[in-house]
């Protein structure tokens, strides 16, 4: 069974890129095509790795520099009211990190964004959010070129 994850990732590597934001030897981060949430990212492992503990300690630790990192740029850029940090793979079985920038008109707030949807989420509200994702992305890049 294939790992829609390593999929994506080779994906990047034969030049379909429209989703990456940025990648180093050990790490991507992939912009998520999720109409209600703009600006959510996805950090992955660049290598098929179940659980976090199976990587060393300092790879662990770049993961989660890298999912704060991105995080702070969310932070920056969208001003969110929060930002929502998960890690599940229960059908993706890979390393890889959710950051979703969440707002109090969003779709499901404050639930989480796989409950029921609380309301529709104002259009311009969203296309304000969507128009801040070339800033965004050049706001991780920044952090994560250092």
């Amino acid at each position: 069974m294939g790992c829609d994850l390593c999929t994506l990732l080779a994906g990047f590597d034969e030049g379909v890129d429209a989703a990456l934001i940025w990648r180093d030897a050990g790490l991507s981060v992939v912009a998520v095509d999720e109409a209600e949430y703009p600006g959510f990212c996805r950090v992955v492992w660049n290598g098929h790795v179940k659980e976090m503990t199976d990587l060393a300690p300092a790879e662990r630790a770049r993961v989660m520099d890298v999912v704060c990192q991105v995080e702070l740029a969310q932070r920056e850029v969208m001003q969110p009211e929060k930002v929502n940090l998960a890690s599940f793979g229960n059908m993706t079985p890979h390393v890889h990190w959710h950051v979703i920038p969440r707002y109090p008109d969003d779709a499901h707030f404050p639930h989480p964004t796989w409950a029921v949807a609380q309301r529709a989420a104002a259009p311009d509200a969203l296309a304000a959010r969507r128009a801040l994702l070339p800033q965004l992305h050049a706001a991780i890049v920044r952090r994560l070129s250092i």
